[in-house]
C-alpha cells in the first residue's frame, strides 16, 4: 500500500458523521428519490431530495452501510442544501474526482467533503463513499431502478 494509512481514512469528521449521521430518516413529500446498492460490501441506501425552483431545499437518507458510506451520505446531504441542481452536479464531479485521486481537484470548493481525500489510496472504499453521490445524481435525473456501484 502507499503511504496513506487507515487513520487518514477514518478522520474525526468521518467517524463523527458515521456514528451520528445528519439528515438520517425519511423525507416526507420528497420531489426526488432513488435507491443505491453496493453489491461488493452490501451498503444500501435510499435518498430523498426536495427540490423547489431548481434548488435543493432538503435532503435525507435511510439505509445501512459502512462508516464511509454513512459519513459520505451525511456530509453530502448537509453540503447540497441550498444549492442549485447544476451546482450539486458539479459538486458530484468534484467529489468523484477527489475520491478517485484526480489531480487538480478544488478541495476548497468541497468544504468538509475534502476529508475524503485519502480515499484514492483505498479503491474498494471509493465505491462506499460515492454510492450516495451516484444515488443523488440518479434522483435528480429521475432515473428509475436501483443505482449500483458495479
Amino acid at each position: 500500500m502507499n503511504d496513506i494509512d487507515f487513520a487518514d481514512l477514518y478522520q474525526e469528521v468521518i467517524v463523527d458523521h458515521s456514528r451520528r449521521p445528519r439528515n438520517f430518516g425519511r423525507l416526507e413529500h420528497a420531489t426526488h428519490s432513488a435507491e443505491g446498492f453496493n453489491p461488493l460490501c452490501g451498503d444500501r441506501l435510499k435518498l430523498y431530495v426536495n427540490v423547489k425552483e431548481g434548488v435543493v431545499q432538503d435532503a435525507r437518507f435511510e439505509g445501512d452501510g459502512c462508516a464511509i458510506s454513512r459519513a459520505s451520505a451525511s456530509l453530502m446531504t448537509e453540503g447540497i442544501k441550498g444549492k442549485s441542481k447544476k451546482d450539486v452536479l458539479r459538486l458530484f464531479s468534484e467529489f468523484r474526482d477527489l475520491a478517485t485521486g484526480v489531480d487538480g481537484t478544488d478541495r476548497k470548493a468541497l468544504g468538509n467533503l475534502a476529508v475524503f481525500s485519502g480515499l484514492a489510496g483505498f479503491p474498494a472504499r471509493v465505491k462506499c463513499a460515492t454510492l450516495a453521490w451516484h444515488t443523488l445524481r440518479a434522483a435528480l435525473e429521475k432515473d428509475s431502478g436501483v443505482v449500483s456501484t458495479e
